[in-house]
Order: C-alpha cells, then sequence, then structure tokens
C-alpha cells in the first residue's frame, strides 16, 4: 500500500501529539508562547518524513552478499545534504550494481554508491537527478533521553510512519563480524526497518534502521528472559561525521579496512560457538565448522562476541595469521587462518 503525500500528512499530524506532549516537558515556554514552537516542530517532522526514499539495489551477479540477501533489495534511505546525498544501511547497497531511489509519489531517480563502511553499517548513496526535496538536519543520538518517543519513517510504496520508545542504548555485536557502541534500541518493531530513518522531536534524524531484534531492552537495560521485548537497533548517526569525508572520497572509513575470517558467531552459555562458515573464506579454507567453540584468539581468551571481533580487529594488519583455539566435541585444536581484508572481498559494479 503506498502513502500518497496527503494521506503520509495525515498519518504525521496524528502521531504528533506523542512527540509534542514529551518535548513540552522540555521546553521552559507555556501557553500561548509554546504555540510557535510546536509549529515549527511540526513542520519539522513533516520535512523528516518527505526526506525519507525508498532504495531499490540489484546486486552484481557475482556477489557473495547475494548468497544471504538475494541480488534484488528494498529499503529506505535518508536524505541528508541538498547535493542528493541519501544515508542507508549498507547491507542494502552492498555490491549493488544498480540502485533507484523512490520518492513518495513513486517517481523513480537513478542513484549510485559513493560509499560502503563495513566498521559502521552505513550505506551512502547519490541520486543522480534532482530530488526537489528539502534534506534533514542531523542530530545527536547520545543526547538522546531514555524512553523518549521518536518518529520511526520508511520509504518506498508501502512507505509509513509510527511512534517508538528508545527502550536502550548500548554496544550491539553481530554475528556476521560486526561491532559498534551505542546502538539505539526501540520499540515496538517495525518489519521495514531496513534503512528507515529514526528521528527525535526536533525532526532530526538519529539513527538508520539495521535490524529486528528479540530483547531491545537487554540486560543492560533490566532485562531479563522473562522481561524480553522485541525491537528494532538502529545505527546511530553520531558514527557517521568522524567517516563522511572518507565514505565520500574513498567509499569507506579508515576503520574498514580490517581483518576478515568469513565467520558467523553466536554467544552459547559463555562460550562462542561457531554458527555458519562463508565458502572459500579464511575460515573454511583453515577447516573450521559449524558447530566448534572458539576458546582464544592470538593466544586471549574470548566470551563474548565483542571480545571476539575487538581482538581480532586490534591484533594486528588485515591479513595476516590469526590463531585459533577452538574446542570441536571434547577435543581441543588450534586452527591457522590467514585473514584477509574485508574491503578486498567485496564485487564492484564496473560503473554506472
Amino acid at each position: 500500500m503506498r502513502f500518497h503525500p496527503s494521506k503520509v500528512l495525515t498519518v504525521v499530524w496524528t502521531m504528533l501529539p506523542a512527540l509534542l506532549a514529551a518535548a513540552m516537558l522540555l521546553w521552559p515556554a507555556t501557553g500561548e508562547a509554546a504555540q510557535p514552537a510546536l509549529g515549527e516542530q511540526a513542520r519539522a517532522m513533516q520535512r523528516a518524513q518527505q526526506a525519507v526514499l525508498g532504495v531499490q539495489a540489484v546486486a552484481v551477479e557475482e556477489a557473495r552478499s547475494a548468497r544471504t540477501l538475494g541480488r534484488a533489495r528494498q529499503g529506505s534511505g535518508v536524505l541528508i545534504s541538498a547535493d542528493g546525498l541519501v544515508l542507508t544501511i549498507g547491507y542494502l547497497v552492498l555490491e549493488a550494481e544498480r540502485v533507484e531511489l523512490l520518492r513518495d509519489d513513486g517517481r523513480p531517480v537513478p542513484a549510485r554508491v559513493l560509499g560502503y563502511d563495513v566498521a559502521t553499517g552505513f550505506g551512502l548513496l547519490q541520486a543522480l537527478a534532482p530530488l526537489g526535496l528539502e534534506p534533514v538536519p542531523l542530530g545527536r543520538a547520545d543526547r538522546l533521553s531514555p524512553q523518549e518517543p521518536l518518529m520511526v519513517a520508511s520509504g518506498g510504496d508501502d512507505g509509513a510512519v509510527s511512534v517508538a520508545q528508545l527502550v536502550s542504548r548500548r554496544p550491539f555485536s553481530g554475528y556476521w563480524e560486526y561491532h559498534i557502541d551505542g546502538a539505539l534500541f526501540t520499540a515496538p518493531p517495525r518489519r521495514d526497518h531496513s534503512g528507515a530513518g529514526l528521528f527525535n522531536a526536533a525532526g532530526e534524524l538519529v539513527g538508520i534502521g539495521s535490524l529486528v531484534v528479540a530483547d531491545a531492552a537487554g540486560t543492560a537495560e533490566g532485562g531479563s528472559p522473562g522481561l524480553r521485548r522485541s525491537g528494532n537497533m538502529f545505527v546511530p548517526v553520531d558514527l557517521l561525521a568522524p567517516i563522511l569525508a572518507d565514505l565520500r572520497q574513498q567509499g569507506f572509513g579508515a576503520a574498514s579496512q580490517r581483518a576478515w575470517l568469513g565467520l558467523n558467531c553466536a554467544e552459547v552459555e559463555g562460550r562462542i560457538r561457531v554458527l555458519r562458515v562463508s565458502d572459500d573464506s579464511p575460515a573454511d579454507v583453515a577447516g573450521l565448522e559449524v558447530g566448534d567453540r572458539i576458546l582464544r584468539i592470538d593466544g586471549t581468551e574470548v566470551q563474548s562476541l565483542a571480545a571476539l571481533w575487538q581482538t581480532l580487529w586490534a591484533g594486528g594488519a588485515p591479513e595476516r595469521e590469526v590463531s585459533l583455539l577452538i574446542e570441536r566435541g571434547d577435543q581441543q585444536q588450534t586452527l591457522k587462518v590467514y585473514s584477509v581484508d574485508r574491503m578486498k572481498t567485496l564485487k564492484r559494479s564496473l560503473g554506472i
């Protein structure tokens, strides 16, 4: 179902009271003096929603990522500059050969991939024709308050807006050799989260949608198995500023040039268990298998995904020999894995 502009405005106005009420608690002005601020905020929220675009991408035929993500992908992105820069989640445009942006009216606009940053997970697109839209300002995710109401907006044919609540903010480690600090966790969950924009009550972009998670609160916020609450994880926009120039100039930030093994892992009862080994990856060549438990990396004991990935990346050059002490069945053994630079494994289009 497509949200046409008139319907979008109706939805935005319907949800604004909850956002505005929360923001009013922070404003010293009351009564008539507060009304101009309310009007400005309403306009800011409308601008934010209108800056969210649909993203459609097709990966190159030989893309390694097509095995898990498929070749055809769709999600959202957010216009962040007057010259047509669109911020999205990187896996949508990873190894893409064709990308289109979809406006609210359904008009497609061609785009190209400027950058994909492994370290943060951001993707950066450049519109190749005028979008005729106003970009949104970037906010500060680190200034969000606990339980603060936020707006989630997606684009494309099924674009929608809804209110979400900030449930927790904490480090996040992904099973696919990924870790960031200050990830934003919101509830209730949205299934159209990929590349969706997360906005504060001032209409500023504070996060880009990445995942659905089973436990948005997490143990850091007092979560427990009996109190699990599903939600979404958003990559905080604070991670963009330090790498934006590099993304525009070379396509990735410096931290993206790091060791890659080709493993999917999970924490199981205080141990790291291998869930998947990518075909023809360093881990595959070295003989790792699904079910192996990783005990040490380069002599350092690891009991969490964060420790595993951060030890790997801090251990030296991206391409080097990595020593893994594993447990397979009731036997321990040491495997030598020759890591590769993750950026060198990605396929790229020959051009637009």
